[in-house]
């Protein structure tokens, strides 16, 4: 459930400006979590997340901008993520466990890799298109490689 929650705080930062605790905690459980303030506040502190002036003005959260958080926090989101990766000729096809689609899928979309030519996230479904077959063909390995705990992907 943690990882779960986790997730969901990463992405609600990543697709809204939340610069409260409170407004954290308010759309976490409009998402269906169960938590308290104490909760949010112990992830906020575990996750290290800071406070960032956005274009606006406003103050809101966003992750510590370190390339070695980034790769950390997507390989352990991989690894506990994805449960089957494939493809069919230039379209990867990759399947998460409910309600991680969209995690994994911004994950992968930060990583900016060569030969993407875009990716679409459902709950549990991510479509990847592909420049070619081979690109395909490599990013299907290194994510099996990646979701069995393996090494970083090529970029």
């Amino acid at each position: 459930m943690k990882f779960l929650r986790q997730s969901k705080i990463l992405e609600l930062i990543r697709t809204e400006c939340i610069d409260t605790q409170s407004e954290l905690l308010e759309k976490l459980q409009e998402s269906g979590f169960r938590v308290t303030q104490a909760t949010v506040s112990r992830d906020i502190k575990e996750m290290r997340l800071i406070k960032t002036q956005s274009a606006d003005g406003r103050y809101r959260y966003a992750c510590e901008p370190t390339a070695e958080n980034d790769q950390e926090s997507h390989a352990y989101l991989l690894a506990n993520a994805v449960i089957d990766v494939d493809h069919t000729q230039h379209l990867v096809v990759i399947k998460t466990k409910s309600g991680m689609a969209q995690a994994v899928c911004a994950a992968l979309d930060a990583t900016q890799r060569s030969g993407v030519l875009g990716s679409i996230a459902g709950d549990d479904t991510i479509f990847v298109a592909t420049r070619t077959e081979a690109v395909a063909v490599g990013l299907v390995s290194d994510l099996r490689r990646q979701a069995e705990g393996g090494s970083a992907p090529a970029q």
